[in-house]
């Protein structure tokens, strides 16, 4: 009976303490998420004003064929899959790679910019040309060298089509996998996915020197701000997926102690019941 309460102690020992990890892995979380979902929420207004006046250029310049709206056909796509690093964010990067599994193996390649994606694309066999790893906040810059490399492919012919697939943050419970087109550029907005609502044209503007001009510069900037907003907004639904695990973990571990303190307390008024019963025995023997 002694041995078993001593391996109940040590397991509410052990339950308390997963609890404290736990507990400061949730208030961490949160702290980043609402910088994260800030962020995300204060670049909304100046993407809906980009993906404005893109449209207007667009339709100002005419016929005028830029090569980042060349359409071909798809003989070799290009997938940017934006994961996290670290894992403890429940079924995030799981339903992330379930939607990386559906991309034929044979005509894709793939841009790794989280270690998650970069593990399941190594187990996977996939043919990954890049690795790239993020801080918790990525600024433009860092973000730019992968939008970067991926209209440089894009150019040169080596692919004929750029996705970019990105857990999209709703709110602090939900979070879902989508899947956007970056390059080319056939509709604007180009990231429509990632708005809740995108218009196209309306903007009386006079361009100079000439709308073809202001395309010609618009359009990378266009893409590499695409794929900064998808990094923002991934990792806004990390931090608040991490949060709610972390906060699932901590309730439950709870949960666990309260059980294992009644099932402790239950034993020992076992243990206790039973001492009096041999005392009260023994004296009536001795009687």
């Amino acid at each position: 009976m002694a041995a078993n309460t001593r391996d109940i102690r040590r397991r509410i020992k052990s339950v308390k303490n997963t609890a404290q990890i736990t507990k400061a892995m949730q208030m961490v979380a949160a702290s980043k998420m609402r910088k994260a979902q800030q962020l995300a929420i204060d670049g909304r207004p100046y993407a809906q004003l980009l993906n404005r006046i893109s449209a207007a250029v667009n339709e100002v310049s005419g016929d005028t064929k830029h090569p980042l709206l060349q359409q071909r056909e798809v003989k070799k796509e290009l997938v940017i899959i934006i994961s996290t690093d670290k894992g403890l964010c429940g079924a995030l990067n799981t339903n992330l790679l379930r939607e990386a599994a559906k991309f034929d193996g044979e005509k894709t390649e793939f841009i790794a910019a989280g270690r998650k994606a970069a593990q399941w694309a190594g187990r996977s066999r996939k043919k990954m040309i890049a690795e790239f790893h993020l801080k918790d906040t990525p600024s433009f810059v860092e973000t730019k060298v992968i939008s970067k490399m991926a209209i440089e492919k894009f150019l040169d012919g080596s692919v004929d089509k750029v996705s970019v697939l990105v857990t999209r943050f709703v709110n602090t419970l939900t979070q879902e996998p989508i899947v956007f087109q970056l390059l080319p550029v056939s509709a604007l907005p180009v990231n429509k996915d990632l708005e809740a609502a995108g218009e196209k044209g309306g903007v009386d503007a006079v361009f100079e020197p000439s709308a073809a001009a202001v395309l010609d510069a618009l359009l990378p900037y266009y893409a590499h701000f695409a794929v900064y907003r998808a990094v923002v907004e991934a990792r806004a639904a990390e931090h608040s997926a991490r949060m709610v695990a972390m906060k699932n973990a901590t309730d439950n571990a709870k949960g666990l102690i309260k059980d294992l303190t009644l099932e402790y307390n239950k034993i020992r008024q076992a243990s206790i019941t039973t001492e009096l019963l041999e005392i009260t025995t023994a004296q009536m023997a001795l009687g």
